[in-house]
């Protein structure tokens, strides 16, 4: 496995798909809560702020309209990567894995290097995995963070190494108790992913590629 903590197009590019703005609604046991991770509750209000920075950049684009269609169902996305990064910070924390902002932006300008321009990185993360630019530090971080829990865990390009990251977020993910709002799913501590909703994130903790890149 290559430690690197740059994030590669490929990498930052897949999960697309338009849903209606969410409501302030919870389910019974956690009113107003779109997710509750370790006791601590996501709130549908700061799920909806995610989805409403990322439909402005998309209404400001030339392509608004097919970007708007291809993620309707960027609510569920957004929950995905919410909930993942409470998952992941355990995972880290439990290894003794912190990122600093000085990683952080290395990692950002790794990959405005690699997409060719600021502008360049911020459109394509923006067509391909729906993120609006003042998100693109958090894809900075996940891969920063993905790539040294990778490392410290002594993760190779094997199904063995690759079934011990598993395992990993897996024990982190039950340990946190999970409860997403019905309307939303259920999360799923084996695949770590939200109901049959595939993102990004699994394939990086099941594929050796993915793992490599971070992102």
């Amino acid at each position: 496995m290559h430690r690197r903590t740059a994030l590669s197009v490929s990498a930052a590019a897949t999960l697309l798909a338009a849903a209606p703005l969410l409501t302030a609604c919870g389910s019974d046991a956690h009113p107003g809560a779109a997710a509750v991770v370790g006791g601590q509750r996501i709130e549908v209000s700061s799920l909806q702020a995610q989805v409403e920075d990322v439909r402005t950049a998309q209404q400001a684009s030339p392509n608004a309209e097919e970007l708007i269609r291809q993620t309707g169902d960027l609510s569920r996305q957004k929950l995905h990567d919410m909930i993942f990064d409470r998952v992941a910070r355990k995972v880290g924390e439990d290894n003794g894995v912190t990122v600093s902002r000085a990683e952080v932006q290395q990692a950002r300008s790794d990959f405005v290097r690699q997409s060719g321009g600021e502008q360049q990185m911020a459109t394509a993360l923006l067509q391909q995995r729906g993120v609006a630019p003042d998100q693109i530090d958090d894809v900075a971080r996940r891969a920063v963070l993905m790539n040294k829990i990778a490392s410290k865990l002594g993760v190779t390009n094997t199904p063995e190494g690759q079934k011990k990251l598993t395992e990993a977020f897996s024990k982190a993910s039950k340990e946190l108790k999970i409860d997403v709002n019905p309307r939303f799913g259920t999360w799923d501590d084996e695949k770590i992913q939200l109901g049959t909703y595939t993102a990004p994130w699994v394939r990086q903790i099941t594929k050796p590629d993915a793992v490599e890149a971070g992102a």
